[in-house]
């Protein structure tokens, strides 16, 4: 299913009885205006800039072209002193939020060379093309009365990367908001009996994702295990071999079994266009379905390395924050506590079945199992380490109150002994300690399971879910 492009929408504010008084006034804080636009523009995101609104009757087009665009997201660029009568209409007509960008043309003004100008309404022509902070609080004010949500941005508009990291991050983070918005979730199968911290109220996830859910059954993914052709298996036994490291006591036979599991798998993701799955069964009582469910890990894990995150033990709330990882480019591998580690202050964490391959430290070993611990049946299963570096854990959190937030914790994968069990399991590292970890990140209240993925975003996902209007909490 083809993306839609993410929609900006752009514009900037002025004082129309200004451009009759200072000449050229206009024309360069237009200019302003498409500098920001051509700094907003990248791949996948298509600008729609309204232009310079400097009266209410201007306004109020701006806002109904904006609502008419369907934008995702408004950048408010503040150009020089404007009416707030001028900004309201806009914005509250258009019903997203709205990031103000308070950003001054130069990072100071030239002092000697203005009082040198001579002419006072030339030096009031040039105060006004520096006066962009004038405003902002008067916008704040109005917005906050208005029930609007607005982020502010100050900085400058050249040769400031703090400020456009700033912008990016934000871009990205309405990126995410918006995939997330109509981006279909998969539930096949149920919930492992008893784990109380993980079901979640499906509507909610809706309610609080604009995500689609399509539920299925485990009897649709057998049923195509059937039609799978022996050429298909065995390429994809094949495709097995490169991607992972085959260890040579996997049986033949079970890798058999796994292959014609994945094809099926992708058949029935591509049919039902699914964005991401979460998926358990026991299946005991029909062998056909048990077998199903013991040889689906490696055509998973190839899943989740493809942007279709799957989280084991129908983790509603944890594919969700797989599919946001993913979407933010940083992987998103299901993890749980393994141990702690007191002598090296380091908590082991990684989980049974599926792993996101792509953010592996080297190549994913296949191992054999004799036994799926807590589940039926056995066969091959993955064993992986994150890469070593910067990660970032995930988890979206249920509160007492019925409502969805966002949980994170930055730290580091770092190398060192795993537990070799044929799991997916890392060792990692936490500025604020292991110890000191477990109790701030335990005392939020979280499913036993998160997301991990490579690189340092809490940054972002903090402004994610500010614009989702969603409680977060960074831990450390």
């Amino acid at each position: 299913m083809e993306t839609p492009p993410l929609r900006l929408g752009l514009f900037g504010i002025g004082l129309d009885a200004y451009w009759p008084q200072f000449a050229g006034l206009k024309e360069r804080l237009e200019g302003y205006l498409a500098r920001v636009g051509q700094k907003l523009g990248r791949r996948g995101v298509e600008i729609v800039n309204v232009g310079l609104v400097d009266n209410p009757d201007r306004a109020h087009a701006a806002g109904r072209d904006l609502r008419r665009a369907d934008v995702d997201l408004i950048f408010l660029h503040v150009t020089t002193y404007a009416l707030s009568s001028t900004v309201l209409p806009v914005v509250q007509r258009a019903k997203v939020p709205v990031i103000v960008l308070n950003l001054a043309p130069t990072a100071a003004i030239d002092y000697a060379a203005f009082n040198a100008l001579g002419d006072r309404t030339r030096m009031t022509g040039e105060w006004l093309a520096h006066c962009s902070a004038c405003p902002v609080p008067e916008i704040a004010n109005v917005f906050k009365r208005a029930g609007i949500q607005f982020h502010q941005i100050t900085g400058v508009l050249d040769d400031d990367p703090v400020c456009w990291r700033e912008v990016d991050a934000w871009v990205e983070a309405a990126r995410v908001a918006a995939a997330m918005s109509g981006h279909r979730l998969g539930l096949m199968g149920h919930t492992y009996g008893g784990m109380l911290d993980i079901q979640s109220d499906a509507t909610l996830q809706c309610v609080t994702f604009g995500t689609h859910i399509e539920h299925l059954e485990v009897d649709e993914l057998s049923a195509r295990r059937r039609e799978v052709s022996t050429a298909d298996m065995q390429a994809r036994v094949a495709e097995f071999h490169r991607e992972f490291d085959v260890q040579p006591d996997c049986l033949a036979a079970d890798l058999a079994e796994a292959a014609r599991t994945s094809v099926a798998l992708d058949k029935l993701v591509a049919d039902h266009r699914l964005g991401s799955l979460a998926y358990f069964h026991k299946g005991t009582g029909i062998p056909e379905n048990e077998a199903t469910i013991a040889s689906i890990i490696l055509g998973c894990s190839l899943l989740t390395a493809r942007g279709v995150p799957v989280a084991g033990e129908y983790e509603v709330k944890n594919a969700q924050a797989m599919k946001i990882m993913d979407l933010f480019g940083v992987g998103g591998s299901f993890t749980e506590y393994y141990a702690m580690d007191f002598k090296d202050d380091i908590v082991l964490m990684g989980h049974d079945g599926p792993g996101h391959i792509a953010i592996a430290e080297g190549k994913t070993k296949v191992r054999p199992l004799k036994v799926y611990h807590g589940k039926v049946g056995r066969g091959v299963s993955v064993e992986m380490a994150v890469r070593h570096g910067p990660v970032t854990l995930l988890s979206v959190i249920e509160t007492a109150g019925g409502k969805l937030g966002l949980l994170c914790a930055e730290a580091e994968s770092v190398p060192g002994p795993i537990l070799e069990i044929g799991n997916t399991n890392s060792r990692y590292r936490f500025a604020c300690g292991a110890r000191e970890f477990a109790h701030r990140w335990n005392s939020h209240g979280p499913a036993h399971h998160c997301a991990v993925g490579v690189g340092h975003i809490a940054d972002r996902l903090e402004k994610l879910a500010r614009l989702l209007n969603l409680e977060s909490v960074r831990v450390c």
